[in-house]
């Protein structure tokens, strides 16, 4: 089953599994959320929900949204986010999607908006290279310099790396495992780093890659160049 919910960055730390490996984590403070809209085949051509998050006043609100949400009878919430699910249709609104919506092992693709960095110059924003700093190379050592041709095409193509802003944009972090879920709490806890700052916004949903389980051991090369594709029974009692 599909499942979705959004939450809240809260920072990053690292925990020990039983063995005593340690794991970069990242905690997530997610839900409750609370389904504000459920959309349908026949009155919107596709089936979604859209999640509430976060409680908020009447005064935080346009009048639309205002009167989007009351329409729904629900509490004023702060975010909204759509998602199709393969369960939507089972979904009504008012029903609550909490943090133990999900479990430890599974496998989710986590989105959010990345960290701002200001204008940035071409070398730190696309990776330039300076001009050499020997004697007569003057003061443009991590300037642009010259970037089309005069006569043809006479302009710079849309999308040329250059300075710019650099950040705030929507990354999506694949295939990352939940450790551990608290439902008391609403947290999830993700391996690995997820993007935007503390207390960032972030969204949730299952992977959207598909998990093959391998047939053969990865530790037993098929290389005859390697030592364990040579000999797979010494390479085997290394184990």
């Amino acid at each position: 089953m599909e499942k979705a919910i959004i939450g809240k960055k809260v920072g990053m730390t690292q925990i020990f599994d039983e063995v005593g490996h340690m794991i970069p984590v990242t905690v997530i403070e997610a839900g409750p959320c609370v389904v504000v809209q459920k959309k349908t085949e026949e009155n919107d051509g596709y089936t979604a929900v859209q999640l509430g998050y976060q409680d908020t006043k009447e005064s935080k609100l346009s009048k639309p949204e205002l009167g989007h949400q009351k329409k729904a009878g629900t509490d004023l919430k702060k975010f909204l986010k759509e998602f199709r699910l393969a369960g939507a249709a089972n979904m009504n609104v008012g029903d609550e999607v909490k943090a133990d919506t999900f479990a430890a092992g599974d496998k989710v693709d986590v989105t959010g908006i990345s960290k701002g960095h200001g204008y940035q110059g071409p070398v730190k924003r696309c990776g330039g290279h300076r001009t050499p700093m020997t004697h007569g190379g003057g003061p443009v050592h991590r300037q642009a310099g010259s970037m089309g041709s005069s006569s043809t095409p006479s302009r710079i193509f849309k999308g040329h790396h250059g300075a710019g802003q650099m950040g705030v944009d929507q990354v999506t972090v694949m295939n990352l495992d939940i450790v551990k879920v608290d439902a008391e709490l609403n947290m999830i806890v993700v391996r690995g780093a997820i993007p935007g700052p503390k207390g960032g916004l972030v969204s949730i949903k299952n992977t959207a890659k598909t998990i093959r389980a391998k047939s053969v051991d990865v530790r037993i090369s098929n290389n005859p160049q390697k030592a364990s594709g040579r000999n797979p029974q010494k390479a085997s009692a290394k184990i």
